[in-house]
């Protein structure tokens, strides 16, 4: 494992590269690194009690986190004891790697195509089956009549095509999932050999680069950086990163540019230490195998009480013959046994499974199709899922002071933004005009500030050609747009103001400001009128389009919807009430045995997945 050096970059407003095909690479004089370690300054190295030349380069040791751990070492820690350097591995030292650590993906069983052949085959409706072959073969001969080879040969052979049609069709539906399957698959930059370079990022050995971040990773660089991490913890906005921070596996680089060093691939990464779906196929018998066993045991049972009752009344009453006994035993055996009820179950959910990937859903096992038939209760995860993951303003929420309206103060806002630096902020606000294009029509651009973590707000100072007049408007943190506000801070105001954002916060919204002032033909540096307060808008994560129709179907099939989050409880029982879920939620702990609400203290086991629309962690 040992490869350094991930990069990321999304939007960042910097100076084209000069070198072709470097696009977004950094130039070595920003590469002086000032690391700075989440926790701890570099002097206070958490490794000064490990002997690190006793640690190999194994994974065995370097996943251990009881003799070491990645996550929280000093950097330079963590370049001596993966042995590499910021330049990179060379493409022998990756090989080696690779070897040592695996490829960088959740490995998943490859079933024996035979023994999957031969699953088909093994079952009780298949053993009578078996058993008639062996009566028309063995037992048959006798009272001078030859071996039935028709009857066994036929009952082989409609055996074998059976079981071929449902192995064939069962292949089928598993190519037609491993398509979007592997579409899942990001590609990653990385510095090897000196060079940039774009690879698939199931062969980063820990080490890399990209817009999704590849691989667990320590950052060495960050400039302006924000994460997404929506998809490991549901958290809507993205967070702030600096130099020594760790960015998971499977996140999203919204904004700026970073480079690192990846500490842990494939399994070990903490997206991979999850139970996952796509990689890790569910063994546990399904709900149509039960049925069809029972089916099968109950074929068996009925053959065997027939069979008893030939041998019993009419050999004594009839004097039938041994051939003639062994015949009707045959057609028993033959004609009571539904041998194709397996096979063209298979077919058919084969065929949904093959429907289900032109959708882009993946089916790791083709029975979930009836299992999920079959679902009294449906908990869906609330971010990307119920929601659109896409921050947006609230248009029926905007609030303004003074003699502004709402659309006064989202064009402002938006004159404020710059869908350019892909930041989540800028990109809502501009979403709630018609078009890109009108956030900046009828200006002209004169000076911009983008947001950073220290100012907490964006500045664009700008000429209005319909008026000819310099303007400046900020938005941003409330707390901090009220402190540059002069001209109209009032205690009328700032009362206004205060029951607004707690207005947003009881319903987990929250509040961007909005400010502006006019300025001097010429200064446009300097504060000249003072800001105005002129508006505060609402963000939030909207229910994606037909959530709310396709919750209602599901509730008038008999399937209870239960929503499953881990945002903060006011978000929850906001987006419960845009969807008709309702606002009746608990936290998820009272399924493990935790104290039910006063309300429902006579409740326990499933009826309390019934008395609650939400579970939050």
């Amino acid at each position: 494992m040992s490869e350094p050096i991930v990069k990321k970059a999304a939007g960042l407003p910097a100076a084209a590269p000069t070198t072709p095909g470097a696009a977004g690479i950094p130039t070595e004089e920003n590469k002086k690194c000032k690391y700075k370690d989440f926790g701890h300054e570099e002097e206070k190295a958490t490794h000064a009690k490990v002997d690190m030349a006793q640690i190999e380069l194994k994974a065995e040791n370097l996943y251990d986190k009881d003799k070491v751990d990645l996550e929280t070492v000093v950097l330079n820690d963590v370049f001596t004891l993966l042995q590499c350097t910021e330049e990179g591995l060379t493409g022998a030292e990756t090989h080696r790697r690779l070897e040592l650590f695996g490829p960088n993906k959740l490995e998943s069983k490859e079933q024996n195509a035979f023994l999957q052949f031969l699953g088909f085959m093994r079952n009780p409706l298949s053993g009578v089956m078996g058993g008639a072959a062996l009566v028309a073969i063995a037992l048959s001969n006798g009272g001078g009549r030859a071996p039935d080879w028709p009857d066994f040969v036929g009952i082989v052979l409609l055996h074998l095509i059976n079981s071929a049609i449902g192995f064939y069709e069962e292949c089928n539906a598993g190519n037609g999932v491993k398509a979007p399957t592997d579409s899942l698959a990001p590609k990653a930059k990385v510095h090897r050999d000196g060079k940039w370079s774009e690879i698939e990022s199931a062969i980063l050995g820990p080490f890399k680069i990209s817009d999704v971040v590849p691989a667990d990773c320590r950052l060495t660089e960050s400039i302006n950086v924000s994460i997404d991490r929506a998809a490991l913890t549901g958290e809507s906005l993205p967070q702030s990163k600096d130099a020594g921070d760790q960015c998971f596996s499977s996140s999203t680089c919204k904004q700026g540019e970073a480079e690192g060093v990846i500490i842990s691939t494939g399994g070990n990464t903490f997206f991979g230490r999850t139970p996952s779906l796509v990689g890790q196929g569910d063994d546990t018998t399904g709900h149509l195998q039960k049925i069809l066993a029972q089916i099968g045991f109950f074929c068996l049972v009925s053959i065997g009480i027939f069979i008893i009752l030939e041998i019993v009344i009419p050999y004594p009453r009839f004097h039938y013959s041994y051939c003639h006994g062994l015949d009707s035993i045959l057609v028993l055996l033959i004609g009571a046994i539904p041998l194709a009820i397996p096979t063209v179950l298979s077919i058919t959910m084969a065929i949904g499974a093959q429907q289900l990937a032109k959708h882009k859903a993946i089916v790791t096992r083709i029975t979930t199709i009836e299992e999920l038939a079959g679902v009294t209760i449906l908990c869906s995860d609330k971010t990307g899922t119920l929601t659109t993951n896409k921050l947006t303003i609230d248009k029926e929420l905007v609030k303004t002071y003074g003699p502004f309206s709402p659309q006064d103060v989202t064009l402002l806002a938006a004159y404020a933004s710059r869908t350019e630096n892909q930041d989540a902020i800028d990109q809502c606000v501009v979403g709630t005009l018609d078009g890109p294009t009108r956030a900046h029509a009828r200006i002209k651009l004169l000076d911009f500030k983008p947001f950073n973590p220290v100012d907490k707000r964006t500045e664009i100072t700008y000429h209005e050609e319909s008026s000819g007049k310099l303007k400046r408007v900020t938005k941003g943190m409330t707390g901090i747009i009220i402190e540059l506000c002069s001209r109209n801070k009032t205690k009328e105001v700032e009362n206004q103001l205060k029951a607004d954002v707690t207005e947003f916060s009881g319903r987990g919204l929250p509040g961007l400001a909005v400010a502006y002032e006019e300025l001097d033909h010429g200064n446009f540096e300097g504060e000249v009128n003072g800001f105005e307060l002129i508006g505060l808008l609402a963000i939030f994560d909207p229910p994606r389009e037909g959530t709310k129709q396709a919750i209602n179907d599901a509730i008038a099939l008999g399937v209870k919807v239960k929503m499953v989050t881990g945002d903060q409880l006011a978000i929850a029982k906001e987006t419960g009430r845009r969807l008709g879920l309702g606002d009746h939620m608990y936290p998820a702990k009272v399924l493990k045995g935790g104290h039910p609400p006063p309300s429902c203290h006579s409740l326990s086991g499933p009826y309390l997945y019934h008395s609650f629309s939400t579970f939050f962690f």
